[in-house]
């Protein structure tokens, strides 16, 4: 119960900051085309820490603080590389899951 807490934490605190820190970075209202590089690297790290280290305490948490940073941007922002992030993380996720076993 603890760890489940832990966890909404961090996705809490992850999700603050991305909307703060979007509302800094992007004068704009919405963003049609444009794809954020270092969001699209955050949202990849965190997914694949989500996904792939499930069984690691520090994997999750630092995957769900990503994950809410990215998603949690301001409306219009980070919806593609969440889906970016995803998609990568679960191909990953399957390919190992094949390899290994």
């Amino acid at each position: 119960m603890l760890q489940v807490l832990i966890y909404l934490l961090f996705f809490v605190i992850g999700s603050i900051l991305g909307l703060v820190l979007s509302y800094k970075k992007y004068g704009e209202p919405f963003i049609y085309n444009n794809i954020d590089i270092v969001a699209l690297i955050l949202s990849i790290i965190g997914w694949i820490s989500f996904i792939n280290f499930y069984n690691y305490f520090i994997g999750v948490a630092l995957g769900l603080f990503l994950i809410a940073f990215v998603m949690s941007m301001r409306p219009g922002y980070g919806r593609k590389e969440t889906l970016i992030g995803l998609i990568i993380s679960v191909v990953i996720y399957l390919i190992r899951y094949l390899l290994v076993g």
